[in-house]
């Protein structure tokens, strides 16, 4: 059976000044999973979010919170954003020394642990955690703004990556952050991706939120019907 798509509003792109009514869009609009961006202006040239606006965001909606903490010494902030509300957590193989101790740690937690890649990063960086991890985030964009263009090697990183997984009966699903729209998601599922992130071509479309979430998952449904993937 093949597994259904699932769709990230990543409010990196939201209108700040509107987020409540752009969350409550993109949940109406069918959104399965929220994504958020936690930056501390070190490992990558930006901040963004902590734990006290994670905890707000979980006050206003029902969708499951994906934290991606793409910050120096992740382990340090784990517990507080479990306890903020989160749901699922990835962090960087680049910045975490001890990364199957955090990942367990997450895991034990009830909490869906997963590890994320930059593009120059290869996936023989995961070979140690992925039989551990829930799910891989693969940056198809080099972290710390919105609005970047996709970067097309990415798909062959997926699709070695589907092969590993699926060669090896791996739970872990494979997740892609950076530069995903209409044009490109088509071909981005088909190299093995099944949880795609999308902030720009959401929260900047020409159409409400909540039509261009509509919009994507559908493209997203029926291009999952036509895949042979398990």
């Amino acid at each position: 059976m093949v597994k259904a798509a699932i769709i990230a509003p990543s409010i990196l792109s939201a209108d700040f000044a509107h987020l409540a009514e752009e969350i409550e869009s993109v949940e109406k609009g069918g959104a399965d999973l929220l994504h958020l961006d936690i930056m501390d202006g070190h490992f990558v040239p930006n901040i963004t979010i902590g734990p006290p606006v994670v905890a707000s965001i979980r006050k206003i909606t029902k969708l499951p919170l994906d934290a991606h903490l793409m910050i120096e010494d992740p382990a340090r902030y784990v517990d507080e954003l479990i306890q903020a509300g989160v749901n699922w957590i990835s962090v960087h193989a680049e910045t975490d020394s001890h990364l199957n101790r955090t990942i367990q740690h997450i895991r034990s937690q009830g909490v869906r642990a997963g590890v994320a890649i930059n593009p120059a990063t290869p996936i023989s960086a995961l070979e140690e955690v992925i039989p551990d991890v829930d799910f891989v985030l693969v940056m198809s964009v080099n972290p710390g703004f919105g609005g970047q263009q996709f970067i097309p090697s990415v798909l062959h990183k997926i699709r070695k990556l589907r092969e590993k997984i699926s060669s090896n009966n791996y739970r872990a699903r494979i997740e892609i952050d950076g530069g995903v729209d209409v044009g490109n998601l088509d071909e981005v599922l088909a190299a093995g991706a099944d949880v795609i992130v999308v902030g720009s071509a959401i929260f900047k479309s020409r159409s409400s939120p909540f039509d261009a979430v509509r919009e994507i998952k559908e493209m997203a449904d029926r291009q999952m019907s036509r895949l042979d993937r398990v």
